[in-house]
C-alpha cells in the first residue's frame, strides 16, 4: 500500500503541473494572436484551459512514457502546436514575436506565482502541506524548463520564431526554411549526444549542459522576487 500512495504522490504531482504548464503555454500562443487580428485558433477552441483540447497522443503521453520507461536520462515531449495564421496580423514581424514569445512568457509567469504561492503551502495542515508543496515544486521547475527550451533559436520552437521575427531579410527567410527539419534538429540535439556518450562511456548530455545555465539563472531570479522558502 505504501509503494502504490508512493506512486500516486509522484505521478500527480508530476502529471497535473504538466498538464497545466503545456496548457497555458499553447492558449497564451492563441489568445495574443487573437488580440493581434488572428482568430484562427480561437475558432478552433485552442483559445482554452481544457488540456483535452492542447494534449498529442504522441507527443505528449507515448514519447515521454517510453522514454521513462526506457530509462531515458531525458524526457521530451510536445502538444499541438496552436495554428496560427501570421497573414491575419496586423504587423508581422513584430506580431511573430509577440505570439511566439507568449507561452514562454506564460510559463515564467506560472512559476513565479507558483513561487509565491509555496508561502502558503508551507502553512497548509500536514495532510495536504507536501502534496501541495510537491505540486507547486514541480510545476516551477517545469515551466522554467519549458520556457528555455522552448526559446532554443530553432524552428518550429518559439525561439526559432522569435528569431524570424527579429532577424532581417533575406536572414529571417533562411532560418525559417529551417522548420521542415526543426523537430529532427532537436530530438537529434537531445538523443544523439547522449547514445553516443554512452557508447563512448561518457557524459555527453549536450541538451543539460547548455540549458542549465539559463535555466539556474531564471530559477534564481524568481525565487529572488519571490523570496520563495525553497
Amino acid at each position: 500500500m505504501g509503494d502504490l500512495s508512493s506512486i500516486l504522490f509522484q505521478a500527480t504531482t508530476w502529471v497535473l503541473p504538466a498538464l497545466f504548464a503545456i496548457t497555458f503555454h499553447e492558449a497564451a500562443h492563441g489568445w495574443v494572436a487573437s488580440k493581434l487580428g488572428d482568430d484562427t485558433a480561437l475558432k478552433q477552441g485552442r483559445v482554452t484551459f481544457n488540456p483535452l483540447s492542447h494534449i498529442d497522443p504522441l507527443g505528449t503521453v507515448l514519447l515521454p512514457a517510453l522514454l521513462l520507461v526506457a530509462g531515458s536520462p531525458f524526457l521530451f515531449g510536445y502538444a499541438k502546436p496552436v495554428p496560427v495564421n501570421f497573414r491575419k496580423l496586423g504587423r508581422l514581424k513584430r506580431d511573430m514575436v509577440l505570439v511566439a514569445a507568449a507561452g514562454p512568457g506564460m510559463n515564467v509567469l506560472i512559476a513565479l506565482g507558483c513561487a509565491f504561492a509555496l508561502h502558503v503551502a508551507a502553512v497548509l495542515p500536514s495532510w495536504l502541506g507536501p502534496w501541495v508543496g510537491a505540486n507547486l515544486l514541480h510545476a516551477i521547475v517545469l515551466n522554467i524548463v519549458l520556457a528555455v527550451f522552448n526559446m532554443l533559436p530553432v524552428p518550429p520552437l518559439d525561439g526559432g520564431r522569435v528569431l524570424v521575427g527579429l532577424l532581417p531579410p533575406p536572414l529571417d527567410r533562411r532560418v525559417a526554411r529551417l522548420e521542415r527539419y526543426g523537430m529532427f534538429i532537436v530530438i537529434g540535439f537531445l538523443m544523439l549526444p547522449p547514445l553516443i556518450g554512452y557508447q563512448l562511456g561518457i557524459d555527453l548530455n549536450v541538451a543539460a549542459w547548455v540549458l542549465g545555465p539559463p535555466v539556474d539563472l531564471v530559477a534564481g531570479v524568481i525565487i529572488w522576487i519571490a523570496g520563495s522558502p525553497l
